[in-house]
């Protein structure tokens, strides 16, 4: 008999205050509950509009273990379907992206269906005379996903009924979004090119709750980021401004002072960030003539706040994570228990100096790519974690830094820089999703 399955008191078992039971990053059985409840209760990040300007336009992804597609039709709306054939369950797109032009069409029986997912025809439908498909499942199409939003062409989608609204999922979390956007001197971004790729041999959370983790750059990157800041320090006696790429990797190295000051805030529903007063995307060059067309479009006043405000790492429950002042988004896609793929995004700032562009496509080349100069140190320290939880002498992960005791997780709070209390607040929120479809033992009970 399943351990956890249906069983909302053995899930909540797995989380306390300050400490998370090993099972939530190994066992398989929760992995698969994640697939069916956490991820199918809450609203997923599954695409970006400008992916799909054109009628025809359609981008694959999952959310959870379901694959879906994110498609234009031809009123120019957007629909998120199940990428399943009604008739066999054949896949109806394989490829990542592309153009389907004014329908889609099955590979295996060249079934039909319109771009809003209703079916539009079927080879030798006379076969189909007086067996009853106009009252079967089949005729109704690809499958839509109950509850699709557009927030500023960030396209968010839910599987179940289960869940609060959009606007209130996110609430005050849509700031980080807002503000990545509103840097734009036309208040609009546009998804450039593929994501950079690469699997990770660990648990999907374990990313998640490093985006969030200021303790660690200055010891797991010490080797990395720390051997160019000491190479860019003998360089510097040559004179010369500083490289943009400098600019990037050295804050890596900041010391404990300086990411204690910078803050964390947390908000409800598992989403935070880290960055309330600073953050390492504070000092940046200035590019030449961009403060002007802000100035512009916003007035020097909204100008200022628009851009002073650098927040490092916005977490949005239960797996993106965005980066306002750099405008770039990573996607942590559960693959397995120990096993996750990373997908990270750069987006254009429309109307902006190509220089911004280019700094967001070195961050992401420097920090996010398989090539990357300190993601390997991540994702080694990762795959140790992963292989260590299998240890049997302890059972429990701590996540006590800074802990205080009676912590509301239905609240906005700013947290010294280096507290865990946005990964606290992150497993509240995980809890809170895993169990909301499950039905409580006197519910079963009263029923038999």
């Amino acid at each position: 008999m399943s351990k956890y399955a249906s069983n909302p008191d053995a899930i909540r078992a797995l989380v306390r205050p300050e400490e998370v039971h090993r099972d939530v990053y190994t066992s398989p059985e929760v992995f698969r509950l994640e697939m069916r409840h956490l991820f199918a209760n809450t609203w997923v990040y599954v695409g970006h509009a400008s992916q799909i300007p054109e009628k025809g336009d359609y981008i694959t992804t999952e959310i959870g273990d379901q694959p879906v597609l994110v498609v234009r039709h031809t009123d120019m709306s957007v629909h998120v379907l199940y990428n399943r054939c009604p008739h066999k369950g054949v896949k109806i797109a394989s490829e990542a992206c592309g153009n389907t032009g004014k329908f889609f069409r099955c590979p295996y029986h060249a079934w039909s269906f319109k771009t809003n997912g209703n079916l539009l025809a079927i080879p030798l439908k006379k076969g189909y005379e007086n067996t009853g498909l106009e009252n079967s499942e089949a005729v109704k199409g690809l499958a839509p996903v109950a509850h699709v939003k557009v927030y500023r062409d960030f396209i968010f989608a839910r599987l179940n009924d289960a869940g609060e609204s959009f606007e209130e999922f996110f609430g005050e979390s849509l700031s980080s979004i807002d503000n990545m956007i509103d840097r734009s001197p036309e208040g609009k971004l546009v998804l450039e090119g593929a994501p950079l790729r690469y699997m990770h041999n660990c648990n999907w959370k374990m990313l998640v709750e490093n985006q969030t983790d200021t303790c660690h750059p200055m010891v797991a990157h010490e080797s990395s980021a720390g051997t160019a800041v000491s190479v860019w320090e003998k360089e510097q006696a040559k004179g010369g401004p500083k490289p943009m790429a400098v600019e990037v990797y050295a804050p890596f190295m900041a010391p404990y002072e300086f990411f204690e000051g910078m803050g964390i805030r947390v908000w409800p529903h598992g989403h935070g960030h880290t960055g309330v007063t600073t953050s390492i995307h504070a000092d940046y060059s200035a590019v030449p003539g961009y403060f002007d067309q802000m100035v512009e479009t916003y007035g020097e006043e909204r100008a200022r706040q628009i851009l002073g405000e650098n927040r490092h790492n916005t977490v949005y429950f239960p797996h993106i994570m965005v980066k306002g002042p750099i405008q770039t988004l990573r996607l942590f896609k559960p693959i397995a228990a120990d096993k996750t793929l990373v997908e990270s995004y750069t987006f254009r700032l429309v109307g902006a100096p190509d220089m911004l562009f280019e700094r967001t496509l070195m961050y992401n080349r420097l920090i996010n790519a398989p090539t990357s100069i300190v993601g390997h140190d991540d994702l080694e320290v990762y795959e140790r974690a992963q292989k260590g939880l299998a240890a049997d002498a302890l059972e429990w992960v701590n996540v006590q830094r800074l802990y205080e005791p009676g912590e509301d997780h239905e609240e906005t709070a700013i947290a010294n820089g280096t507290s865990e209390r946005q990964m606290r607040n992150q497993f509240a929120a995980w809890v809170h999703y895993m169990t909301l479809d499950m039905e409580e033992p006197a519910r079963v009970e009263a029923a038999e």
